[in-house]
């Protein structure tokens, strides 16, 4: 259970993170009708992993909830570490 609420938990910054530069994007004008329906997607998707673990949580399916997150947590955690290796080793790019 201690789990799934840390799966969550990340995933929910993840979501945050989604909603900041949109909200943001809105704000400056990047975000417009032309992308609007990409934008829509990601955010329903977003909305439909965070809500469906949930509603597969209450339904006692806990295993499928896990899994769920994962498709969102999963490639985060890696953008995280990889972001932390280049933070850290201080690459050269030229």
């Amino acid at each position: 259970m201690a789990f799934f609420w840390a799966l969550w938990s990340f995933d929910a910054c993840i979501t945050m993170v989604v909603l900041y530069f949109f909200f943001i994007g809105l704000a400056d004008g990047s975000v417009s009708s032309f992308n609007m329906g990409i934008w829509l997607l990601l955010l329903g998707a977003l909305a439909a992993i965070m809500l469906g673990s949930l509603w597969l949580k209450g339904l006692e399916k806990l295993l499928l909830a896990k899994l769920l997150l994962a498709v969102l947590a999963v490639p985060g955690l890696l953008y995280l570490l990889f972001m932390l290796m280049i933070i850290i080793t201080k690459p050269r790019w030229n």
